[in-house]
């Protein structure tokens, strides 16, 4: 997964990875992305890759060829991918971030977003990389929008609060670091399931047989992971000024940033929109006005206020959710020529 003449070799054992650099001369900055065979780690490696950057991703039950085996809870192991690997940056994408699953796996869930987070935190600062931690507008209660960067947290379910608690572990270990805050993320999806915004693809396919009900209380404001990515991209780039002979971090990159679309859609207005980007009926869809009893509560919203990037340059523009969400979503579809079609 390397770039600018650094190839690199892995070697597999039990637990750990051992990584050889086969040329001594890198070109770009080095960037370990965790989770990078996840949903948003793709999009992060991809984005990273096209910048220039040395790129290792990790990942653990999904890691394959071009990805490193790390289990991030065992903290030798991280501790000996940071030491080898040197990197100029971390960016810590994984997590639980299902919340009804966190629920109910509330130890695992506080073991990899807690402290697994605190781990490298304390591994970063010790050999100097920049840490960019992914959180959550879920850190929020949702009671009173939209939210800054400096309001005070209140997160409503478990998956909040592990975060939360992640973000306390990045500020108390590692001060210099970044914490991104993001909502509900959609993408380039492996299957439709991966986000909760791509699933709603199965309800729109359902058509007419059948009517389905679709949340319509909870406002959220889904963000491509490909805006994330740029993001964390310019973040990186402008912390990390390389002056002449040094490698040095600019001040005002540090603590807590927010970024998010721009378009306040429920469930509901989600896979209406699917529809119409792909003509299909959408008068099967109904919606829900009352909260669901039995699952993980959820702020009604939790809206960002994203100033801070905007003020330094840092932001990008979202893309609009339903040329975005029809790029992820043509492969699923019944006609693979249905992209070429639609386009000319």
């Amino acid at each position: 997964m390397s770039r600018a003449g650094a190839e690199l070799s892995i070697l597999f054992s039990p637990g750990c990875v051992q990584l050889l650099q086969e040329e001594v001369l890198v070109q770009g900055p080095k960037v370990l992305v965790t989770g990078a065979t996840g949903l948003l780690g793709r999009a992060v490696c991809r984005e990273f890759q096209a910048g220039g950057w040395t790129v290792v991703g990790t990942g653990y039950r999904r890691a394959r060829p071009r990805f490193l085996y790390c289990d991030l809870t065992d903290e030798d192991g991280v501790r000996r991918l940071l030491h080898q690997f040197k990197p100029d940056l971390i960016v810590h994408c994984a997590a639980e971030r299902r919340p009804d699953v966190v629920e109910r796996l509330a130890d695992a869930t506080v073991q990899l977003n807690v402290n697994a987070t605190g781990t490298l935190a304390k591994e970063a600062a010790l050999c100097g990389a920049l840490l960019l931690y992914i959180s959550t507008d879920y850190v929020f209660d949702g009671r009173n929008p939209p939210y800054g960067e400096d309001d005070a947290p209140n997160p409503l379910n478990m998956y909040g609060r592990s975060k939360l608690e992640g973000e306390r572990e990045v500020l108390r270990h590692c001060p210099g670091s970044v914490i991104l805050r993001v909502p509900v993320l959609f993408g380039e999806v492996e299957s439709v399931a991966e986000s909760a915004v791509t699933s709603l693809w199965l309800k729109v396919q359902e058509g007419t047989e059948d009517s389905c009900l679709l949340d319509h209380c909870y406002q959220r404001f889904p963000t491509d992971t490909r805006d994330v990515a740029a993001v964390c991209r310019k973040l990186a780039e402008r912390a990390k000024q390389p002056p002449p002979s040094v490698y040095l971090q600019d001040p005002s990159i540090r603590g807590i940033f927010h970024f998010s679309g721009k378009e306040q859609m429920t469930k509901y207005e989600m896979a209406v929109a699917m529809a119409q980007a792909f003509n299909l009926p959408s008068n099967h869809l109904i919606p829900l006005t009352e909260q669901p009893a039995g699952s993980a509560p959820r702020p009604i919203n939790c809206q960002l206020n994203c100033s801070r990037l905007e003020l330094l340059n840092l932001s990008v523009q979202p893309k609009p959710f339903m040329s975005a969400i029809t790029d992820c979503l043509w492969p699923f579809t019944p006609d693979k020529r249905w992209r070429q079609t639609v386009f000319h």
